[in-house]
């Protein structure tokens, strides 16, 4: 196999996130409003190769995932008048994505993934900022995060506002679990559950340091999506030193 570029994936840590509203109506019928603070997460990553073709399965080599989000990124850049240059670049070259980051955990992986390619065809083709994150909102919540290239940000709406945090983040360490958590499903039981909403707290967290955040409150205080995690998997358990990271079964701990 001949590599020709290859890079990495983080994943992403939520050290907080929180629910302000379900939209009703609309292009945006039914997604939910958050608050969240995202850092990115160099211990666990993916690594994206561009290689030269080596057979004829198309833009990914040895893809197990049907519905890769790349395939997505594709082809928003073939609507944004770029068809032919990939055409030409891909016509010796295939991708071939190594998964490092489990999928279902709520660490971003698939989106990681995407946002990589999506900075690495801006190389190759030349566009600007605002088409780079203009088509990483419309693939998908975390895409845009990844894409600003920011370690620590406040995230905010359906993902696509990101704000960088000048951040003091403590040394974080990652639990995995086997359970694989759909994040439709969880939110269902979040909209279906009479969970407390507290758009206050979620003010306050965005002013405060990831270390600042985690030294002060609880668990359950900090991720909305917590509680309904519990609700719908049974074996999933978490410890008080534990918090949970976005609507996934991953949880990260700060380590002394």
């Amino acid at each position: 196999m001949n590599i020709i570029a290859s890079f990495k994936a983080p994943a992403k840590l939520n050290i907080f996130l929180k629910i302000l509203k379900r939209i009703k109506g609309g292009t945006n019928d039914g997604y939910h409003e958050l608050s969240s603070r995202f850092v990115r997460f160099h211990g666990l990553y993916d690594e994206l190769r561009i290689i030269e073709r080596i057979d004829t399965s198309g833009l990914m080599y040895a893809n197990d995932i049907a519905d890769n989000l790349i395939f997505k990124a594709y082809s928003e850049l073939e609507n944004a008048g770029f068809k032919e240059a990939l055409a030409r670049f891909f016509s010796d070259k295939q991708i071939h994505l190594l998964k490092g980051i489990p999928s279902g955990a709520g660490l971003g992986g698939g989106s990681s993934d995407v946002a990589s390619f999506l900075l690495f065809m801006q190389e190759i083709l030349g566009f600007e900022d605002e088409l780079l994150m203009s088509i990483s909102a419309k693939i998908g919540s975390d895409v845009s995060f990844f894409a600003s290239k920011v370690s620590s940000a406040n995230v905010r709406g359906f993902g696509q506002i990101v704000e960088s945090f000048d951040d003091d983040l403590p040394r974080l360490g990652i639990v995995l679990s086997k359970i694989f958590c759909s994040t439709p499903e969880v939110y269902k039981a979040y909209a279906k559950g009479s969970f407390i909403k507290d758009t206050k707290l979620a003010k306050r967290l965005e002013s405060m340091s990831s270390k600042e955040i985690l030294s002060s409150y609880e668990n359950f205080e900090l991720n909305d999506l917590l509680a309904p995690v519990v609700a719908i998997y049974a074996g999933f358990s978490i410890k008080e030193s534990e918090f949970l990271s976005g609507s996934g079964s991953a949880k990260f701990k700060v380590i002394a």
